[in-house]
């Protein structure tokens, strides 16, 4: 599967940040039916003496129409978020967004309904500059 255009990018922020990838891709399997899930990660959280786990699926949204990306970025989302529960419950799935789109798209009345409904844990991501700007739990 081709890696998004800002893969490298998203993996170097969450490194920056602490977190140790711990699969890139993140292969899963459930039902017979394969999964690649862009990267996963760990870290410990030194307050609480946990790890805590992670999958992020990277989405650039590039194309021509954001609500065909987020037509696209969601179905992927809801799928891999139900492999996870499944095979990994103790990991927790993120969407990667880059913040043009999350300023110009995400921040849209539907789409912070969508969020909502379907509990949607965001990373956001300066595709310029480089780094993480907001995480969204």
């Amino acid at each position: 599967m081709a890696r998004d255009m800002f893969h490298d990018l998203v993996k170097a922020g969450l490194e920056a940040e602490g977190w140790v990838i711990t699969a890139d891709p993140l292969y899963l399997s459930f039902g017979r039916v394969n999964f690649e899930v862009d990267l996963a990660a760990e870290r410990v959280i030194a307050a609480e003496r946990e790890n805590r786990k992670i999958a992020v699926e990277i989405k650039s949204f590039v194309k021509s129409s954001f609500i065909t990306d987020f037509y696209s970025a969601l179905g992927q989302f809801l799928s891999y978020r139900l492999a996870l529960q499944r095979v990994q419950p103790d990991r927790e799935l993120f969407l990667a967004v880059p913040l043009e789109t999350y300023e110009r798209f995400f921040s849209l009345e539907f789409t912070q309904s969508a969020i909502q409904e379907y509990s949607l844990r965001l990373i956001i991501y300066d595709s310029e500059q480089g780094g993480l700007v907001r995480w969204i739990d």
